[in-house]
């Protein structure tokens, strides 16, 4: 799907491409894809790149193409192992033209152009746009991070009351999210940086450049820090699980001793041999007492060595 905007003075769609307008094109289809080679005449190879959902975020110049792919956070809609994940954003400049492909369809660049439109005062030039992408993208990470954060405290509630595989699970596959996140993040501020004097930035680019810096370094911070609570809930839940294993295991084995006592008793009168009391009328309550006098006395004995 493509869409046309005319970026002077607000954020406005036109009719068909012009000169200086952006091309924002979601979810490519083969005609997009022709429009853009044939109309266009952008490195065809590019698109394949973009559509490579492991590409790292990069910057090539071909041919006075610059070419920017940009890391930005995505959560797929059907069950997943990574419910969070990041996916490239293509930005393609050159001249009067400005392009912009992505493969899924984000909440992200439909945020961008709503909050651009309701700020009503357009671009200064691409570069800009190109920079409040990148401020765009910043903020959508600490926007998913708080969610993911949300998620490790719900399972955690869960957790709390009984240790459950699924939300042990859970938490692993956040884990994953949260790596994919830092080395998105990193990619993003080493691509910054390089942009910062590849591209013709202007005074105003540069203090929007530090706002970008500084929300980055917050979300790769923020990262670093969910992920190392995560890691030692992880460890936590964990240790519980051992714990608790070794009280079932010791539990058995203490009620396996009790009973051994008492089966030792009825075994030794039990035997074939002659031991005095097979005619004798107390000879079974004897059984019974000894076997209870000798279980009081293994009770009493394990409380002393704490074992009970």
């Amino acid at each position: 799907m493509r869409t046309y905007w005319n970026t002077n003075r607000g954020l406005h769609t036109l009719d068909q491409w012009a000169p200086g307008s952006w091309v924002q094109v979601t979810c490519p289809t083969q005609e997009d894809a022709d429009f853009l080679q044939n109309e266009l005449h952008i490195p065809d190879y590019f698109l394949d790149d973009i559509a490579d959902a492991e590409e790292r975020a990069r910057y090539d110049y071909d041919d006075g193409w610059v070419l920017i792919i940009l890391r930005i956070p995505y959560v797929k809609e059907v069950k997943s192992r990574t419910p969070y994940t990041t996916i490239p954003l293509g930005i393609i400049l050159k001249g009067d033209v400005c392009i912009t492909v992505c493969n899924y369809e984000t909440n992200l660049m439909i945020d961008f152009v709503t909050y651009q439109q309701k700020r009503g005062v357009g671009f200064t030039d691409f570069v800009d746009l190109v920079f409040r992408l990148f401020l765009s993208a910043a903020v959508w990470y600490l926007k998913r991070l708080k969610q993911i954060n949300a998620r490790i405290e719900a399972a955690k509630l869960h957790l709390d009351r009984k240790v459950d595989n699924a939300d042990l699970i859970a938490l692993s596959r956040l884990q994953d999210s949260l790596t994919y996140f830092a080395t998105s993040i990193r990619g993003n501020e080493t691509l910054l940086s390089k942009l910062k004097f590849k591209l013709p930035v202007d005074e105003l680019d540069a203090d929007l450049i530090e706002d970008v810096s500084i929300e980055m370094n917050q979300a790769r911070e923020t990262t670093g820090i969910y992920s190392n609570i995560l890691e030692s809930t992880m460890d936590t839940y964990a240790n519980i699980i051992n714990n608790n294993m070794s009280t079932v295991m010791k539990t058995l084995t203490i009620i396996s001793m009790f009973l051994m006592v008492p089966t030792l008793v009825a075994s030794f009168f039990g035997m074939n041999l002659i031991n005095g009391m097979e005619q004798s009328v107390v000879g079974f309550p004897l059984v019974i007492v000894l076997s209870v006098g000798l279980t009081a006395g293994f009770w009493w004995y394990s409380r002393t060595k704490a074992w009970i």
